[in-house]
């Protein structure tokens, strides 16, 4: 069984940064790509940032130049820097990853139970 525990959401102001964290546990085999995607109230959820297991990255144009992704697969963990918060910026964050338990099946996609951003004066 696989686990993906988000944590780092909290209350800031516009203006200001968070980071994410969403660290990956059981039984993995390898990881595949890893993203993080948001909800705001009454929208549907969308991408924000996703990488690949060689790092190579893509990004919402919404946030692009404000927040980065990045991964430590030794930890299997992926992290969100999040810069210059708006207040649309604001919504649950879910981390996502592409895992394989074993060597001898596909990947699947595994998600997060979110981590609450709010931004506000």
């Amino acid at each position: 069984q696989v686990q993906l525990v988000e944590s780092g959401g909290g209350l800031v102001q516009p203006g200001g940064s968070l980071r994410l964290s969403c660290a990956a546990s059981g039984s993995i085999f390898s990881i595949h790509d890893m993203g993080w995607y948001r909800q705001a109230a009454g929208k549907e959820r969308e991408l924000v940032a996703v990488i690949t297991r060689f790092s190579s990255t893509n990004y919402a144009d919404s946030v692009k130049g404000r927040f980065t992704i990045s991964r430590d697969n030794a930890k299997n963990t992926v992290y969100l820097q999040m810069n210059s918060l708006k207040p649309e910026d604001a919504a649950v964050y879910y981390c996502n990853a592409a895992i394989r338990t074993d060597y001898r099946y596909n990947a699947m996609d595994y998600w997060g139970k979110g981590t609450l951003v709010t931004v506000s004066s």
